[in-house]
Protein backbone atom coordinates (compact mmCIF):
# COMPACT_ATOMS: atom_id res chain seq x y z
CA UNK A 1 0.00 0.00 0.00
CA UNK A 2 1.22 3.44 -0.86
CA UNK A 3 -0.04 6.53 0.82
CA UNK A 4 -1.11 9.38 -1.41
CA UNK A 5 -0.93 12.95 -0.29
CA UNK A 6 -3.91 15.10 -1.18
CA UNK A 7 -3.01 18.33 -2.95
CA UNK A 8 -4.70 21.45 -1.59
CA UNK A 9 -7.15 23.27 -3.82
CA UNK A 10 -5.63 26.27 -5.63
CA UNK A 11 -8.69 28.40 -4.89
CA UNK A 12 -8.39 27.72 -1.19
CA UNK A 13 -4.72 28.70 -1.21
CA UNK A 14 -5.50 31.90 -3.14
CA UNK A 15 -8.33 32.83 -0.79
CA UNK A 16 -6.17 32.17 2.27
CA UNK A 17 -3.34 34.28 0.83
CA UNK A 18 -5.73 37.14 0.10
CA UNK A 19 -7.19 37.03 3.62
CA UNK A 20 -3.72 36.92 5.14
CA UNK A 21 -2.62 39.90 3.04
CA UNK A 22 -5.66 41.94 4.04
CA UNK A 23 -5.15 41.06 7.71
CA UNK A 24 -1.49 42.13 7.57
CA UNK A 25 -2.40 45.40 5.84
CA UNK A 26 -5.04 46.20 8.44
CA UNK A 27 -2.70 45.31 11.28
CA UNK A 28 0.09 47.63 10.14
CA UNK A 29 -2.11 50.42 8.73
CA UNK A 30 -1.20 53.94 9.86
CA UNK A 31 -3.32 55.43 12.58
CA UNK A 32 -5.19 58.47 11.28
CA UNK A 33 -7.00 59.21 14.53
CA UNK A 34 -4.21 61.39 15.95
CA UNK A 35 -4.19 63.95 13.15
CA UNK A 36 -3.88 67.67 13.79
CA UNK A 37 -7.21 69.44 14.08
CA UNK A 38 -8.90 66.67 16.03
CA UNK A 39 -12.23 68.53 16.12
CA UNK A 40 -12.95 67.63 12.49
CA UNK A 41 -14.12 64.08 13.24
CA UNK A 42 -15.87 63.50 9.91
CA UNK A 43 -12.81 64.42 7.84
CA UNK A 44 -10.48 62.39 10.07
CA UNK A 45 -12.77 59.34 9.87
CA UNK A 46 -13.07 59.74 6.10
CA UNK A 47 -9.30 59.96 5.76
CA UNK A 48 -8.93 56.87 7.94
CA UNK A 49 -11.36 54.88 5.80
CA UNK A 50 -9.72 56.14 2.60
CA UNK A 51 -6.34 54.99 3.92
CA UNK A 52 -7.68 51.55 4.80
CA UNK A 53 -9.45 51.20 1.45
CA UNK A 54 -6.30 52.22 -0.43
CA UNK A 55 -4.18 49.68 1.43
CA UNK A 56 -6.74 46.90 0.95
CA UNK A 57 -6.95 47.74 -2.77
CA UNK A 58 -3.17 47.65 -3.14
CA UNK A 59 -3.01 44.37 -1.24
CA UNK A 60 -5.62 42.75 -3.47
CA UNK A 61 -3.88 44.05 -6.62
CA UNK A 62 -0.57 42.66 -5.34
CA UNK A 63 -2.00 39.24 -4.57
CA UNK A 64 -3.79 38.97 -7.92
CA UNK A 65 -0.57 40.05 -9.67
CA UNK A 66 1.35 37.31 -7.88
CA UNK A 67 -1.25 34.78 -9.07
CA UNK A 68 -0.73 35.97 -12.67
CA UNK A 69 3.04 35.64 -12.21
CA UNK A 70 2.74 32.14 -10.79
CA UNK A 71 0.58 31.09 -13.75
CA UNK A 72 3.02 32.80 -16.18
CA UNK A 73 0.22 34.84 -17.75
CA UNK A 74 2.35 37.88 -18.51
CA UNK A 75 0.08 39.45 -21.14
CA UNK A 76 -2.91 39.21 -18.81
CA UNK A 77 -0.78 40.63 -16.01
CA UNK A 78 0.07 43.65 -18.16
CA UNK A 79 -3.59 44.31 -19.00
CA UNK A 80 -4.55 43.85 -15.36
CA UNK A 81 -1.89 46.28 -14.14
CA UNK A 82 -2.97 48.97 -16.63
CA UNK A 83 -6.58 48.54 -15.50
CA UNK A 84 -5.58 48.50 -11.82
CA UNK A 85 -3.60 51.73 -12.16
CA UNK A 86 -6.47 53.43 -14.02
CA UNK A 87 -9.04 52.36 -11.43
CA UNK A 88 -6.70 53.34 -8.60
CA UNK A 89 -6.20 56.79 -10.08
CA UNK A 90 -9.96 57.24 -10.53
CA UNK A 91 -10.84 56.18 -7.00
CA UNK A 92 -7.91 57.37 -4.89
CA UNK A 93 -6.88 60.57 -6.68
CA UNK A 94 -9.60 61.80 -9.06
CA UNK A 95 -7.98 65.25 -9.38
CA UNK A 96 -4.71 63.72 -10.54
CA UNK A 97 -6.54 61.58 -13.07
CA UNK A 98 -8.36 64.63 -14.41
CA UNK A 99 -5.05 66.47 -14.86
CA UNK A 100 -3.47 63.40 -16.48
CA UNK A 101 -6.39 62.95 -18.89
CA UNK A 102 -6.37 66.66 -19.80
CA UNK A 103 -2.62 66.71 -20.45
CA UNK A 104 -2.85 63.53 -22.52
CA UNK A 105 -5.69 64.98 -24.61
CA UNK A 106 -3.68 68.17 -25.20
CA UNK A 107 -0.65 66.17 -26.28
CA UNK A 108 -2.64 63.94 -28.61
CA UNK A 109 -5.10 66.41 -30.11
CA UNK A 110 -3.30 69.74 -29.61
CA UNK A 111 -6.20 71.46 -27.86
Amino acid sequence: MTATIARPDRRAITAAAMLLGIAVLLLFAPDALAQAGGNDVGKNFGDLLKGYATQIYLGIVSIVSIVFLINRAYAQLGVFMIAAVAVGMLVVAPGSFQNFAGDTAKALFGK
